[in-house]
């Protein structure tokens, strides 16, 4: 959530930077409705500290009906005042609500993928004497990928893994949290079932609302990134400054529905309903942030550099972010069965707007202060498999394993 000061403050600065994410936003309404809520609550303070004065002048006046009525009329004039201001402070939180943070200045403008930057490209893609299968058709010829069992019994966008499949899966979450855990990540497997609370506190809610499963009758609704949890587990915390920065790494099983993947990637298990992801949090200090986000971003790049796999880190456009990010990065793989670089990690710097929705802050030398908080898929773990079989495939069609992933495994060739 935005700080209602810094929107008071600088109403200017804060329209230029939520006019590049290229859409419109209730700025001039939520002002209004911020004016009105001040001058009320300025009328309300007049009014009881008139009260107050009515009182002790009764106390000491013989003829008590005039200041009575007096102070009848100004309660009536309160009562009217504190509803008012209820439902102005209701409005006004409403709309923050819908707000996104203001994108970084070092974000790219623009209202699509076609405004991204490139920022560097690392690795070698491979070269093959044969044309490469995409992953699909590799793992349905092994016996490792079987969609059309999965769509018999939960419809389109789930799949089975099996046999060597398995065990490259437990393969990748081993290595990750590995890696991870020589960084000081704390591993942490937590609930994917989060309340509404946790939803709207990490910015999924109230925008996205469809692209999230809820339980019916519930309060509770299926998380779709770790980051959800991880996010909401400090909420209405006060860290003390000494404790941070505080790192975690969270593995869980994630679900989306993918709404507005309007047909895009229905083949294969690139982009599907529920998947296994690796996320990694950071709580930090204000000052801290950009050089942590630059530090996440290693992290991330470091796990694709060590399997092998050719990538390219890109800067989001500001018309892509999301709306809690005020900067992301993606770590795109190349995929040689779709001779192309597809998404496989996102990395963002999500300033304080997600600990002002979770309240979560740390003590400092001069009062209570917001914390900002980051977050980065390390592995999601379908899309790594999907490059690993399409990057270490064989002319005979079998998979070769990444060298860092063979202690994992109990075969070094999968096929």
């Amino acid at each position: 959530m935005l700080d209602i000061k810094l929107i008071r403050e600088k109403p200017d600065y804060v329209r230029e930077r939520l006019a590049v994410r290229c859409k419109a936003y209730p700025i001039d309404e939520l002002i209004a409705v911020d004016r009105e809520w001040r001058d009320t609550t300025s009328l309300l303070v007049k009014l009881r500290a008139q009260k107050n004065k009515l009182a002790k002048e009764i106390a000491k006046s013989a003829d008590k009906s005039a200041a009575l009525a007096q102070v009848e009329k100004i309660n009536a004039e309160i009562a009217q005042g504190e509803s008012k201001l209820a439902e102005l402070d209701k409005k006004r939180n409403e709309i923050l609500a819908t707000l996104p943070n203001l994108p970084h200045e070092s974000v790219p403008a623009g209202a699509d993928e076609n405004s991204n930057i490139i920022v560097k490209e690392c690795g070698k893609i491979p070269e093959f004497d044969f044309e490469p299968r995409d992953h699909i058709e590799l793992g349905e010829k092994l016996g490792i990928i079987d969609v059309e069992r999965a769509a018999k019994v939960s419809g389109a966008r789930f799949c089975y893994l099996k046999n060597e499949l398995v065990f490259l899966e437990f393969a990748i979450v081993q290595f990750a949290m590995r890696e991870l855990l020589k960084e000081h990540f704390v591993p942490v497997i937590p609930p994917v079932l989060v309340r509404e609370m946790a939803m709207f506190g990490t910015g999924f809610l109230p925008a996205g609302r469809e692209d999230v499963y809820k339980i019916e009758g519930e309060d509770l609704y299926l998380a779709g990134t770790a980051e959800v949890p991880l996010g909401a587990m400090h909420a209405n915390e006060i860290f003390d400054k000494k404790d941070l920065p505080k790192y975690y790494a969270g593995f869980s099983t994630c679900f989306r529905t993918e709404a507005g993947a309007h047909g895009r990637d229905t083949k294969g298990i690139f982009r599907v309903h529920q998947f296994d992801k690796i996320e990694m949090f950071k709580f930090v200090l204000p000052e801290q942030s950009w050089e942590e986000h630059e530090k996440l971003l290693g992290s991330a790049e470091n796990l694709v550099r060590k399997l092998g796999l050719a990538y390219r880190v890109v800067n989001i456009a500001s018309g892509e972010l999301g709306p809690s990010a005020a900067k992301k990065y993606d770590i795109e793989v190349y995929l040689p069965g779709q001779k192309k670089y597809r998404e496989l990690i996102s990395c963002s710097n999500c300033t304080d707007y997600q600990a002002r929705r979770l309240n979560v802050r740390y003590r400092d030398t001069d009062g209570l202060k917001f914390v900002h908080t980051l977050n980065s898929t390390a592995l999601p773990i379908g899309r790594t498999i999907v490059a690993i079989l399409e990057n270490y495939q064989r002319a005979d069609g079998r998979i070769s394993i990444p060298d860092v992933l063979k202690p994992y495994m109990p075969v070094e060739i999968i096929g």
